[in-house]
C-alpha cells in the first residue's frame, strides 16, 4: 500500500476531476481519474460524479453487457452492517456509488476530503441519465411505486422525453410468489430494456435484484428507492441549498416524521457510533483510484 499523508492536497475542489501522480509519468505529466473507491469501514463505495456514471451506463447499453448500479447513504451502509446478504449485494455490485452527504462527511472524518460532484444523488442523475437516452432512443422500464402513481410518472416521463421507449410495472407484488415473479420477469425480458429502474425502497429492491439479476435481459439495473414515487410529484426534491449542507435527512423527517424517525434518528446514532469505534480502533481508510489508468491503492493513516 501506498502511505499518502496529505491526499487531500491531490484533489482539486473546484474541479469534476480527480488528478493524481501516476507511477509511469515523469515531471508533471499527469493522468485523469474520474473515479475512485473508498472503503469504509471494509464497505466499497464508488465515488463518481454524475458524468462517469452516465458513461458507464452508456458504455453497457451499447456494448450489450449488463450492470448494477446501487448507492450508499447513510441507511444502506447500515443495513450493510446489520444483513450479511445486502452487504455481500452492495460489495457484488458493478458500482455502488456515493448518495449522500453523510458518506461524503463521514469519509472527509476518516481524513479524505472529495468535492460535492462525488456526491450523486438520484436528483441529480436520473435527469442525465433519461436525457442520454434520449439521444440515443434508449428504453427504460420503471418497476415500484403504486400503480397510479408509476402511471403518472410513465405520464410525465413520455411527454419529457419521447424517444424513449418507457415501460413499467408497479411495486406491489408478491416478492416470494415463484408465478407472479416468472410472469414479471417474461414482461420485462420480452420488452428487454436497456435500463430497469427498480425503486421499491431499501432493502426489498435490493433483495429482488438480486434473486433475479441472472434472469433479467437488460443492460443496467439501477435502484432507485423513492424516485418513481418522485418523478410522478409524489414526493418532492429537497432543495439544494438544504442537501447541500448535509440536512436533506432533517427535510425528509419533516416531511414524514412517522416513517422516517427511526431511519434518520435512531440510524444516524448508529451510524456516528460506528464511526467513533472506527476511529478508536485506528481503522484505515483505503482508497483505490479506477479510471482507464492502471490501478492502484492509497491507505490512509
Amino acid at each position: 500500500m501506498q502511505m499518502i499523508n496529505s491526499f487531500p492536497e491531490a484533489i482539486n475542489p473546484n474541479s469534476d476531476t480527480v488528478w493524481v501522480e501516476s507511477e509511469n509519468t515523469q515531471n508533471s505529466d499527469k493522468e485523469k481519474i474520474t473515479a475512485l473507491s473508498v472503503y469504509l469501514l471494509e464497505r466499497r463505495i464508488d465515488c463518481m460524479n454524475v458524468s462517469s456514471i452516465v458513461e458507464a451506463v452508456g458504455k453497457a447499453c451499447k456494448e450489450d453487457k449488463k450492470i448494477i448500479l446501487a448507492n450508499y447513504n447513510i441507511n444502506a451502509f447500515n443495513l450493510s452492517m446489520q444483513l450479511p446478504w445486502y452487504h455481500e449485494f452492495l460489495q457484488s455490485a458493478d458500482i455502488a456509488n456515493c448518495d449522500g452527504m453523510g458518506i461524503i462527511k463521514a469519509i472527509s472524518f476518516m481524513g479524505l476530503d472529495l468535492p460535492l460532484d462525488y456526491r450523486v444523488s438520484y436528483t441529480l442523475l436520473m435527469p442525465k441519465i433519461l436525457e442520454y437516452c434520449n439521444q440515443n432512443e434508449f428504453s427504460v422500464f420503471l418497476l415500484g411505486g403504486k400503480s397510479k402513481y408509476l402511471q403518472t410518472a410513465l405520464d410525465n416521463l413520455k411527454m419529457k422525453y419521447p424517444k424513449i421507449n418507457f415501460a413499467g410495472h408497479h411495486g406491489y407484488f408478491d416478492k416470494e410468489d415463484s408465478e407472479v415473479n416468472q410472469a414479471l420477469i417474461a414482461q420485462i425480458n420480452q420488452l428487454k430494456p436497456n435500463i430497469l429502474v427498480v425503486g421499491m425502497g431499501m432493502p426489498i429492491q435490493e433483495y429482488w435484484v438480486n434473486k433475479y439479476r441472472d434472469r433479467l435481459k437488460v443492460n443496467t439495473i439501477m435502484l432507485g428507492g423513492a424516485i418513481i414515487d418522485r418523478m410522478a410529484g409524489i414526493v418532492p426534491d429537497c432543495p439544494d441549498l438544504i442537501s447541500n449542507t448535509g440536512f436533506e435527512w432533517l427535510y425528509r423527517l419533516l416531511r414524514e416524521p412517522k416513517r422516517l424517525a427511526a431511519r434518520y434518528l435512531l440510524g444516524n446514532s448508529a451510524f456516528a457510533l460506528h464511526l467513533a469505534l472506527a476511529i478508536f480502533n485506528k481503522s484505515r481508510l483505503q482508497v483505490e483510484f479506477t479510471s482507464k489508468v492502471e490501478r492502484k491503492n492509497v491507505e490512509m493513516s
